[in-house]
């Protein structure tokens, strides 16, 4: 066990480091910050403890890297390595119900190395509806019934720190775009006719959803390409880090695969398992999609310097596009449905 002095700011903290450092450290030779963020200035903060006091190490928490971004007049360049914490892994939510006893990667390592289907005791169609619905939060698994919990995340939570920052000029026009964005997730990125349907010029739009995904919220996909002359070469499509969140948005917690969208958000929660597991495990690769101007797509691109990846992904059954493997004739391509994910 780790023998560290916790510090919980209170809101608008100012920071005054103390002259004897015992007062708060003690023995301790690690300090963890919780909420960073909610420090007048967490960029110089971090960088008196640091200089000052030798030997320590930090760790600091924060919900907002939009508020340490925007309130540090001191870079913490050279001075930190940064851990994103997504919502649950599938596997993790398995773990934690006491479905299973070990965490995996199963999801990104069948689509590298896929293997024969392990028999389980669990109907997968069940928890993975269940998760596609209401998402991964690890507060959704202690509530009975998480759609109050979600619905008071993104009426309230959602634009706490954004609206605090006095970045959105017009919440409502805001709220609308984020709406817009969740009913159509997977779907390439029209700047130009989202700010028409809304009405609010282009560079609003974009950096509404640049907002959104530097407050963690959305994430973009961009598109793989050669720079051949009939691949698509920037256009972006946007996904949700978590589904329950999305679903409070557009107001729709209905289950069953008869839901429209049902293909669409089991994209997203691939997608999504996919980011974690590269990000978690470190890995040098490149997550994309791809897509023709004539219109065939693969839903996922997997690259890096040596592999190649083309992954069509599909809640039932369904088959690859055979133009990207006559593209990428040494490309490996793979089907992933919601019977073979896991």
């Amino acid at each position: 066990m780790h023998n560290f002095k916790l510090l919980q700011l209170p809101n608008n903290a100012q920071f005054y480091f103390p002259i004897d450092n015992k007062q708060v450290l003690g023995d301790s030779r690690q300090l963890l910050i919780d909420e960073l963020h909610l420090l007048t200035d967490p960029g110089r903060a971090v960088k008196i403890i640091y200089d000052q006091i030798p030997n320590i190490q930090l760790i600091v928490t924060g919900s907002s890297t939009l508020q340490i971004k925007n309130k540090s007049s001191e870079s913490m360049a050279g001075r930190k390595i940064e851990y994103h914490l997504f919502p649950l892994t599938f596997s993790e939510y398995l773990v934690q119900k006491g479905i299973e006893t070990q965490l995996n990667h199963s999801i990104f390592t069948n689509i590298i190395n896929p293997s024969k289907p392990i028999s389980r005791l669990f109907s997968f169609r069940e928890i993975l509806d269940y998760v596609l619905v209401y998402g991964l939060y690890p507060e959704v698994m202690t509530l009975t019934d998480p759609k109050r919990y979600l619905q008071e995340l993104s009426d309230s939570v959602l634009f706490k720190d954004i609206v605090e920052l006095n970045l959105i000029d017009n919440r409502r026009k805001a709220k609308e775009l984020l709406k817009l964005l969740a009913y159509q997730i997977g779907n390439l990125i029209n700047y130009s006719e989202i700010s028409n349907q809304l009405g609010i010029d282009r560079r609003t739009v974009e950096r509404y959803i640049d907002i959104f995904e530097q407050s963690y919220i959305i994430f973009r996909i961009y598109p793989y390409s050669r720079k051949k002359r009939d691949e698509i070469g920037k256009t972006q499509k946007v996904y949700f880090y978590d589904l329950g969140l999305r679903n409070a948005i557009i107001d729709n917690f209905d289950t069953g695969n008869l839901r429209p969208d049902f293909g669409a958000m089991f994209e997203n929660f691939i997608m999504t398992e996919l980011l974690k597991t590269i990000s978690y495990e470190n890995l040098d690769i490149t997550l994309n999609y791809w897509r023709l101007k004539s219109g065939a797509e693969v839903d996922i691109v997997l690259s890096n310097s040596k592999k190649l990846y083309g992954v069509e992904v599909k809640y039932n059954q369904g088959q690859i596009t055979t133009s990207f493997k006559s593209s990428y004739n040494n490309a490996e391509t793979r089907v992933v449905n919601s019977t073979s994910f896991y």
